[in-house]
């Protein structure tokens, strides 16, 4: 069942070798990702599930001790999704789950067992109701950490450009998921997140599925668009 979820936005600026100068920008939105995860400590797991987006349109799993890298934005910086096992890791982590997997070592996480799941972009918001689903039963008590970023149009200068659209998509995705209003989180037009490069559709509506029946409150952490994408943080416990 779940018990807790942190809801968190998975740019790679977050770690501050890749945002360099720019760094300190993203200060307020890291101290609102620790304070989450701190819920999710407090909600005391059996296992930690991390869902963020992916390549491809279904669903990828990715075990404890897959590694990650930012090599690929030019910083020597590698981490780890929770302790190395004796398993082989198969594919590396896609930047979402290692923008997890950063924020957590950053923290000290040792609660619990960690375990990835990548949800593809075109993932239908049936199939991600049915893994969230899937995903809660898998323990007495399962914590979320969900990445994903809201429209990437609010400027002229955002990676979509300006959409007039784009600011009341996000002000609803703040505010349900700041109430954990599982039916508005379900509910998100997956073709309109598509058009406004919305990544977190999908991981939070596995969310939502996880979320049925578990009674949870939310508080919503951070909220802003420094660079005309949505970063939200949000807590559900």
């Amino acid at each position: 069942m779940l018990v807790a979820a942190a809801v968190l936005p998975c740019p790679p600026l977050l770690v501050p070798q890749v945002a360099a100068g720019a760094a300190p920008e993203l200060d307020p939105a890291r101290a609102a990702c620790t304070d989450a995860l701190g819920v999710l400590a407090a909600a005391r797991p059996d296992v930690l599930v991390v869902v963020g987006p992916d390549e491809g349109s279904g669903l990828t799993r990715y075990p404890q001790g897959t590694p990650g890298s930012f090599r690929g934005f030019g910083v020597g910086v590698d981490v780890r999704l929770g302790p190395a096992t004796d398993t082989a890791p198969g594919r590396a982590l896609p930047s979402s789950l290692a923008v997890a997997a950063w924020l957590l070592e950053r923290t000290g996480w040792a609660d619990a067992p960690v375990e990835g799941v990548g949800t593809g972009t075109a993932l239908a918001p049936e199939r991600c109701a049915e893994a969230g689903r899937d995903i809660a039963a898998r323990a007495a008590r399962v914590a979320l950490l969900v990445t994903g970023d809201a429209s990437a149009c609010r400027t002229v200068k955002a990676p979509g450009y300006l959409d007039e659209r784009a600011a009341p998509f996000d002000a609803e995705v703040a505010r349900a998921l700041g109430a954990a209003d599982l039916s508005a989180v379900a509910s998100l037009d997956a073709g309109l997140a598509r058009e406004l490069q919305a990544s977190g559709r999908a991981p939070w509506q596995v969310l939502a599925g996880a979320a049925e029946g578990a009674g949870l409150s939310g508080s919503l952490l951070y909220d802003d668009a420094p660079y005309g994408v949505g970063y939200l943080v949000a807590t559900w416990s």
